[in-house]
């Protein structure tokens, strides 16, 4: 059996504009790479970490605590290193905690004979994510384990549902180089809303499940709103209204904040609107002074992937 294993993490979108906290699907172009290698030392260590500047105190980062909980819960005869190579910037709202929190326990899970299945792997990385957003929640862990597209029917007891992916959907990313961090972002939230929004959001849910399942772009393009998050979250994501606008007047589904920002994603039918959409939105952020970065996906629907 393998000792070392190397991984492709994802990126993910999570809340996909109307399924805030429940909805979210999984890129392919963007990820970090992860390496877990196991070990006759019991217990768990991080021993690299290259990209950004994190903490290799396993308590103290996402990997590790996702990580420690699986050990503890499994108590396996070894130990575990972790070496992890990020290109996902933290707190860019496209799954950066996410990322290494699932890769973790993917990677552990592979190597001692795949005994959890996704649903077990979510439950343990969502006890990494929570050291980042300060709650417990999988939307952007399921897509990442999952692949595709995912629901968070439940997270106590955890129920994820997976969903299809229509086969010419892409997706089109800008992320300004500002941080958001999840707490902030969730803390400017209102606690109550009008009856009116809510009705609006979950019908915009329901048509958006129905769409994907089959492959209704229209229908997808007129599910894409959500009247109850993005009204207070963009005020924090400069240029956000330029960025929607132009967008969809260059051919996109739809238009909305990625996770908790700053990264907005747009959904197209077909590679060449989306790489229109990537010009469009391009020059938009370069009369501005803030540096940014911009990627064209398909959906990956198989999540983390074994690369070594």
């Amino acid at each position: 059996m393998n000792k070392e294993i190397r991984i492709f993490s994802p990126a993910t979108v999570a809340n996909v504009a109307c399924g805030f906290d429940v909805l979210g699907f999984c890129l392919d172009t963007i990820g970090d790479e992860m390496v877990i290698r196991q070990t006759e030392q019991k217990g768990i260590k991080i021993t690299v970490i290259e990209g950004y500047d994190l903490p290799f105190e396993v308590e103290q980062n996402v990997a590790g605590v996702s990580a420690l909980a699986m050990y503890n819960s499994l108590q396996p005869d070894c130990g575990f290193e972790i070496e992890i190579y990020k290109n996902i910037k933290p707190g860019s709202g496209i799954g950066s905690s996410s990322a290494s929190a699932a890769g973790s326990v993917f990677g552990m899970n592979e190597l001692l004979g795949k005994p959890l299945n996704k649903t077990q792997l979510t439950h343990f990385a969502m006890k990494g994510e929570a050291l980042a957003s300060k709650c417990e929640h999988a939307d952007n862990l399921a897509p990442a384990i999952f692949g595709g597209f995912t629901l968070v029917k439940s997270a106590s007891p955890l129920q994820i549902l997976q969903l299809p992916t229509p086969s010419d959907l892409f997706v089109t990313l800008i992320h300004p180089q500002i941080e958001i961090k999840t707490s902030e972002s969730r803390a400017i939230l209102p606690k109550e809303i009008l009856l009116q929004n809510a009705i609006i959001q979950w019908a915009n849910v329901g048509s958006l499940v129905h769409a994907l399942h089959t492959s209704n772009y229209d229908l997808i393009k007129d599910a894409l709103c959500d009247v109850v998050i993005e009204p207070y979250r963009k005020q924090l994501i400069p240029h956000f209204d330029d960025v929607k606008n132009a967008a969809m007047k260059a051919g996109a589904l739809g238009c909305a904040i990625s996770g908790s920002g700053p990264s907005i994603f747009m959904l197209s039918k077909g590679e060449d609107i989306a790489k229109s959409v990537q010009k469009a939105i391009k020059t938009v952020y370069a009369k501005t002074n803030i540096a940014f970065e911009t990627y064209v996906s398909k959906i990956n629907t198989e999540g983390i992937k074994t690369i070594l």
